[in-house]
């Protein structure tokens, strides 16, 4: 197996914000140290959705990089969600992070306007020739609305800068062929296929419910790197419904709700997303619990 760019186990880290709604940097860098020294993380993806960046300012992203990077930066690889539906703005949150510190990007497929892989393949290499940090392209087209095909997959995985892929899509024919014919190294999107996509190549997760499951899911990791088949696949099954249950609301809805019960304060979501219910938050609470991670 290839060696991981960016660390095994990475969250998509939640972004705290304090009782009036702004940036809680003090409480991020508590959570990112939480995560890495004893949550089980070799890396940390801020700015990305599960973060809210979407309805970050970008002075919020350029101060969150940059303290998490200070806090944790010498110990873990610390990625920065840059991606957005206008190149120009891409350019510039890519030179942002880079000044303030980022060890890599993350790109997502620009979203909405559905542009064809041809832009697509402008947009990343653009990107990708404006840097000098790493890029990890984010293929998530139920969310995107478009996918990253596998023949620009193909083509992107000869740029020297672009060397993994989150993906969401999960398709895992498609990743084996990608795998198989670049350097790329694939980041499972989609918590509840971590085993079977290192099954097929990939070398981690970028993660939601790994909040509340980093170590195990690090063992999990290693069980598979190691030929344990039957323990990876215990430890899977018996992680299933956390990561699957994560996503009953929108994910960023429910860390923050469940750390909020665990006693970390992390703030509340900015609209348009809304809080957990209760029921939800009460549900996922004993998928937790069941899996023995309370």
């Amino acid at each position: 197996m290839m060696e991981p760019p960016f660390g095994r186990v990475l969250s998509a880290m939640v972004t705290p914000f304090a009782e009036d709604g702004s940036l809680d940097l003090d409480v991020a860098v508590a959570l990112a140290r939480y995560l890495v020294d004893e949550g089980g993380h070799d890396g940390l993806v801020v700015n990305g959705t599960g973060g809210e960046g979407p309805t970050t300012t970008d002075a919020e992203k350029r101060e969150l990089v940059r303290a998490v990077v200070e806090a944790v930066g010498d110990r873990a690889s610390v990625v920065s969600g840059v991606g957005t539906f206008d190149t120009r703005h891409t350019l510039e949150l890519a030179e942002q992070a880079a000044d303030a510190g980022a060890h890599g990007l993350l790109v997502v497929t620009p979203y909405y306007s559905k542009p064809p892989q041809r832009a697509l393949l402008e947009h990343f290499t653009r990107v990708a020739d404006s840097t000098p940090l790493p890029v990890m392209l984010y293929d998530i087209p139920h969310r995107a609305g478009t996918e990253i095909s596998t023949a620009t997959l193909l083509e992107l995985g000869r740029h020297e800068r672009i060397v993994a892929v989150k993906d969401a899509k999960v398709d895992l024919v498609a990743t084996t062929r990608v795998v198989a014919e670049t350097g790329l190294a694939y980041y499972c999107g989609d918590d509840a296929a971590t085993l079977p996509m290192l099954a097929v190549g990939g070398v981690g997760v970028v993660g939601t419910s790994t909040h509340f499951c980093g170590p195990q899911t690090a063992e999990l990791v290693r069980a598979h790197l190691a030929g344990d088949v039957a323990g990876a696949l215990a430890l899977h099954r018996r992680l299933l419904p956390v990561y699957t249950g994560v996503f009953a609301t929108q994910g960023c809805s429910m860390v923050k709700g469940v750390l909020r019960r665990l006693g970390r304060p992390v703030g509340r979501v900015r609209p348009p997303m809304v809080e957990a219910t209760e029921e939800e938050l009460d549900t996922f609470w004993r998928q937790l619990d069941g899996a023995g991670l309370l």
